[in-house]
């Protein structure tokens, strides 16, 4: 079979450098040959990293392959992977169903997707103990980042919530067919010892996402326009920006904002 046609509407970009997905493949970590962790990849596209993934005797990889072209591909070149090939879109996956004992996530994954991706990671934060991804440099940069810094987002605070995040290396946009108009990361995000939150844990998120609604103003106006006036009560750190905020003054402020609705 022919090589795969990469799809815009899909976000396709085929890794071509073997070099980069062998260093992406050895970022993540395993089990044991004794015990195997399950582990899938989102997005295998012709198998650039699925052939070194599959060389690992600690891991049982699977795959998610929203693409039929590429399935039909993958049953080509790799018969023996082809009964842990799911065909359908890792979104819409149940994962609690599909690998109760827990599942590493790892992929090059398409930059339209990207932040969806991570968002169900922390939706299933109790079955994902690490994620290894590929994604667009600038998201990369702002899930990393530390509080302070103008990158820092939504997706920074959740993630930071329950995982410590590396950006590991940046990967140029020459060692892909179709080459992407902007650089890549690879990040890794390994799962904390924060088993919950000391806070109501959907109102966090409400709060976080409120706080950032209008990044440019105080926290004050930006909590105000979605939570009310608060009975005109006054947190300290309604003075400053949610960028300058911590994970653990966002809990702090989403336990404030509890008793002030």
């Amino acid at each position: 079979m022919a090589e795969v046609r990469a799809k815009k509407a899909l976000g396709q970009h085929f890794l071509t450098d073997l070099n980069i997905a062998q260093k992406i493949c050895n970022s993540l970590g395993g089990g044991s040959a004794e015990e195997p962790y399950p582990t899938l990849e989102v997005g295998c596209g012709m198998g650039v990293l699925t052939q070194y993934l599959l060389r690992r005797d600690d891991i049982v990889t699977f795959g998610a392959e929203i693409d039929s072209e590429s399935v039909e591909y993958l049953h080509a070149h790799y018969p023996d992977f082809a009964p842990r090939l799911i065909e359908g879109d890792f979104l819409k996956m149940d994962l609690h169903e599909r690998f109760p004992q827990g599942v590493r996530i790892i992929g090059n994954f398409p930059y339209n997707i990207s932040s969806q991706i991570f968002f169900k990671i922390i939706e299933n934060r109790d079955l994902v103990p690490e994620c290894v991804g590929m994604i667009q440099r600038e998201v990369a940069v702002r899930i990393a980042e530390p509080p302070g810094s103008r990158e820092y987002g939504i997706l920074s605070v959740l993630l930071q919530a329950w995982y410590d995040i590396e950006y590991l290396f940046t990967v140029s946009e020459k060692v892909f067919n179709p080459p992407p108009k902007v650089k890549s990361a690879v990040i890794r995000l390994r799962r904390n010892a924060t088993t919950r939150l000391d806070c109501d844990e959907q109102l966090f998120v409400k709060v976080v996402k409120a706080s950032f609604g209008q990044r440019r103003k105080m926290l004050r106006n930006s909590l105000r326009a979605v939570f009310g006036q608060f009975g005109g009560a006054e947190h300290p750190l309604f003075s400053t920006r949610a960028e300058q905020l911590s994970v653990e003054q966002f809990v702090e402020l989403t336990r404030w904002v509890a008793e002030h609705i």
